[in-house]
């Protein structure tokens, strides 16, 4: 098959789950023998897979075009040759260091502009994508990297005459947090553009149940596809940290439960049950993140906390593995019902137990592994107690983590993931 994959850039300053499912995707995809094009949307498709993306693909929908089309209606107008200027790579690079730039209100404004696709305001960079795809590329299947481009569904089956599937993943915690009016607008408009999808592909049972209620769609139409990760070098510790170390793996912003995480923290260093007990926080950030980033440190200051705890910049794939051999769990304890969590497979994969909180995909996830233990959401004591728990009892972590090692060597690897992905878009071209 002849596959397009739209994909989102996203700066590569933090941990980002769709970056890592999607260019794992299109390795082994193309490892599978298909053709996969991935065309970058807003930023520059940033990876840990250096051949994901051609640097002779142009961006669409470049973030500074976007914006600039969104506000005045002269640059909706203006030549291909001035527009070009604002997709340069050096600049888009730039723009995705400004991510505090944009006030929400913007962002849903423009979020429902870009659902609108032919209708919003960016419709000359949608004729522009359609014509490079009927020219440049012209697919067996399309594939979008996420819901929140579905404004782009009807003109490219219409006009390419060929099935468009969609991947599903925590749309809901970027819509959900818009102002209203247009949170609702958005989901209305979700609704509406998910008629022109063939088929959607959700990352966990718990998602896909979710966004059936929410757009209002068929559960025939949603096939559960679990993330997977490329297995090569993910090994356990020789021998468990000492003194023990705690884990997070993810960007270090509220979202992601890391005041949660701290709280616990400094609890467990008050009670003193578990001796010299350290934090090691990765994962990266965005120049918006700083300041809550600068409020933990604080926190942990002053409870005298400041060297128990290192905060470490985004990893690369070989600092991130090497990471994962130092801790004795690791916890991402996230405020909203995330529908997957690739840094569970990632640390099982290292022999690493979790403790998640008990919402979202979590309980899902550790029913399909056995790695890890619940605790209740947004709950530091609850947090506290179930990572005391491990720690004081070595022996049964260390088996939750040989438990779960087995089980996402078993199931959870990107050449599963490809060729469960292969069978739902060859399902929807045979039928077209």
């Amino acid at each position: 098959m002849k596959i397009v994959k739209l994909i989102p850039g996203a700066g590569n300053t933090f941990y980002c789950e769709n970056c890592i499912r999607d260019s794992g995707r299109v390795k082994a995809l193309r490892q599978l023998g298909h053709d996969v094009i991935v065309v970058p949307l807003y930023l520059p498709l940033l990876t840990d897979e250096p051949d994901a993306c051609s640097s002779n693909i142009p961006i669409f929908f470049g973030g500074i075009n976007v914006y600039l089309q969104q506000k005045s209606a002269l640059f909706r107008k203006t030549p291909r040759w001035i527009d070009r200027i604002f997709d340069s790579r050096k600049l888009l690079k730039w723009a995705a260091g400004k991510a505090g730039m944009v006030r929400y209100e913007d962002l849903g404004e423009t979020t429902l502009s870009m659902l609108r696709g032919e209708e919003g305001r960016q419709a000359k960079e949608l004729d522009r994508l359609v014509a490079w795809l009927a020219s440049e590329a012209p697919p067996d299947v399309v594939h979008f990297s996420n819901a929140l481009l579905l404004g782009m569904a009807r003109r490219i089956k219409e006009e390419l005459h060929v099935p468009v599937v969609c991947s599903l993943q925590d749309e809901d915690i970027l819509v959900d947090a818009l102002p209203e009016p247009h949170r609702q607008l958005v989901w209305q408009t979700l609704s509406q553009r998910a008629t022109y999808v063939d088929a959607f592909i959700s990352v966990s049972d718990y998602y896909k149940n979710f966004m059936c209620t929410r757009l209002g769609i068929s559960e025939d139409r949603v096939h559960v596809v679990y993330n997977g990760i490329d297995l090569d070098s993910y090994e356990p510790a020789a021998s468990p940290p000492d003194p023990p170390v705690i884990g997070f793996l993810e960007r270090q912003c509220r979202d992601k439960g890391l005041h949660t995480l701290v709280e616990a923290f400094v609890i467990l260093k008050k009670s003193g049950r578990v001796q010299n007990l350290k934090l090691r926080i990765a994962g990266g950030k965005t120049a918006d993140d700083e300041p809550f980033v600068q409020e933990m440190r604080q926190r942990l200051a002053e409870n005298g906390l400041s060297e128990d705890v290192e905060f470490l910049p985004r990893l690369n794939r070989e600092e991130k593995l090497a990471f994962l051999r130092t801790l004795s769990l690791l916890s991402v304890p996230a405020e909203h019902q995330e529908a997957f969590g690739i840094y569970v497979i990632e640390a099982l994969a290292s022999g690493v137990p979790v403790v998640q909180p008990n919402h979202g995909a979590f309980p899902e996830l550790l029913g399909a592994t056995g790695g890890g233990i619940l605790c209740e959401p947004n709950d530091a004591h609850s947090l506290a107690t179930a990572i005391e728990t491990l720690l004081l009892n070595p022996e049964y972590a260390r088996e939750l983590g040989r438990q779960g090692r087995r089980a996402v060597f078993s199931n959870f690897s990107v050449e599963q993931m490809a060729e469960n992905v292969a069978r739902v878009l060859e399902k929807v071209t045979s039928k077209s």
